[in-house]
């Protein structure tokens, strides 16, 4: 299965190992995915409190 890469500095990934080490993490890569996820959910988030408060204007509830 193909993965894709990403490359990171190596004082960036040295940073990235440790605090994967400190935080319990199985590896760096494991690390930086579930940073990355948490990140995008916070996007995904703020696109859906757009959408309720468009719809909430189109209702009258917000002018």
């Amino acid at each position: 299965m193909f993965q894709p890469t990403i490359k990171l500095n190596r004082s960036l990934y040295e940073k990235v190992k440790q605090c994967a080490a400190a935080a319990g993490y199985s590896s760096p890569e494991e690390f930086v995915e579930h940073v990355l996820e948490r990140e995008v959910a916070k996007q995904d988030e703020s696109v859906s409190d757009e959408e309720v408060v468009k719809k909430m204007q189109g209702l009258g509830y917000i002018d």
